[in-house]
């Protein structure tokens, strides 16, 4: 009869395929009848199949790789574990966290520069919008502004892989975060880094279309949707010129001087004999 702390031992090696036949068939005995070394195993093949499923860590230097691992490691905390059991279970715990902990590390430093032909494009996008949804009013445009320049530097290196409908895509996504950020930019709290901000996507923009021309069918929905989000810039460029700046003092704009009114001189009148009023006459 297989003792239970025996059986605990072994499960990890049993989950592992390294214990001989006989020892494998008293593992199952004692599983059978045992529901805590049952939900232990299916921990341990739990971790397993996450092991094997983790992509490969991307080629990195150590430091910056440390760094973002370290922002996401947990505060170091007390355990006050009274027994071998608890021990045991936290362990495995520990070891699933850390594997987690890792590969979000690793995924979290290789995001950023995914490209939309990228398995790990859905984890940028999924960051980017914690990024968005986590700042301040105040400085959400600026973020939407590095959005949209991101955006366009993905349907660059799309069209120049001869990748049009990703290239598309990233224009289409583009066109949404500007479009949500209009009203903003037609009245910038910083003008000048605005206007900086919208000659760069300008930028980017005809060097993207200089890669769709490049391609030998010129894509048309490349050109066209091109053409679409210059004449925005257009549009939010001549509404910001348009608005004129009112001279102020305080709080209250400079009122225009009110005009001076000459009074007109009055006719003198000679009064007569008669007592009547009129033109005195020789």
């Amino acid at each position: 009869m297989l003792s239970h702390a025996t059986a605990r031992d072994w499960l990890i090696p049993y989950a592992d395929g390294m214990l001989a036949a006989d020892e494998r068939r008293r593992i199952d005995g004692h599983i059978t009848g045992c529901r805590a070394c049952a939900v232990e195993l299916r921990e341990v093949r739990e971790l397993n199949l996450l092991l094997v499923t983790l992509p490969p860590a991307p080629a990195t230097s150590v430091a910056p790789f440390w760094l973002k691992l370290q922002a996401l490691l947990p505060q170091r905390r007390t355990l006050r574990i009274s027994t071998v059991i608890g021990y045991r279970r936290v362990g495995l715990a520990f070891a699933m966290a850390s594997v987690a902990v890792l590969a979000a590390a690793a995924t979290a430093f290789a995001a950023p520069s995914a490209l939309p032909d990228n398995p790990l494009y859905s984890v940028k996008l999924f960051e980017e919008d914690v990024h968005l949804a986590l700042t301040p009013v105040n400085g959400r445009v600026s973020v939407q502004l590095q959005l949209a320049s991101e955006r366009l530097r993905e349907a660059q290196a799309m069209a120049a892989n001869h990748k049009p409908r990703l290239a598309e895509s990233s224009l289409r996504a583009y066109t949404i975060i500007v479009n949500d950020a209009a009203v903003s930019l037609k009245s910038p709290a910083t003008p000048q880094a605005t206007k900086d901000a919208l000659h760069t996507l300008r930028a980017k923009l005809g060097a993207v279309e200089h890669e769709n021309a490049n391609r030998d069918d010129d894509v048309a929905a490349v050109k066209q949707l091109v053409s679409a989000a210059i004449d925005e810039l257009d549009r939010i460029e001549q509404h910001e010129s348009a608005a004129e700046p009112t001279l102020t003092v305080g709080e209250q704009a400079t009122p225009a001087p009110t005009p001076v009114v000459t009074p007109k001189p009055t006719p003198r009148t000679t009064p007569t004999d008669d007592g009547d009023h009129g033109e005195h006459r020789d």
